[in-house]
């Protein structure tokens, strides 16, 4: 499974979450952000190879599925409701991560 993680400046949170789940066996992160001053920028082709998508806040939510609805289709799109309040890989964020997500991907490796 490919999951794609989606925050505004892929700066923080999506590439925790990404990096969370990165040893997980059969699963494969990639971590995108919406601004055009994002680290990695969501693209047509990261949501193509996007087998589920994760998003961080629900007004992100409406904007993907606004500007890609073709792309985004019918594929599983998540919001985590997680505020832009964390650092990267900060003990919070890796533990808001872990409860918002275990049901979705299991417990990180």
């Amino acid at each position: 499974m490919n999951a794609l993680f989606v925050c505004e400046g892929n700066r923080h949170r999506s590439p925790t979450a990404a990096r969370l789940y990165a040893n997980t066996p059969g699963l494969k992160t990639k971590s995108a952000g919406l601004s055009s001053l994002a680290r990695v920028e969501l693209t047509e082709e990261l949501l193509a190879w996007a087998d589920t998508i994760f998003v961080m806040e629900r007004r992100l939510e409406k904007l993907i599925r606004r500007r890609f609805a073709l792309e985004v289709g019918d594929k599983p799109l998540v919001c985590l409701a997680i505020p832009d309040d964390y650092q990267f890989m900060q003990p919070e964020l890796l533990a808001v991560l872990s409860e918002r997500l275990t049901p979705h991907l299991g417990a990180p490796a």
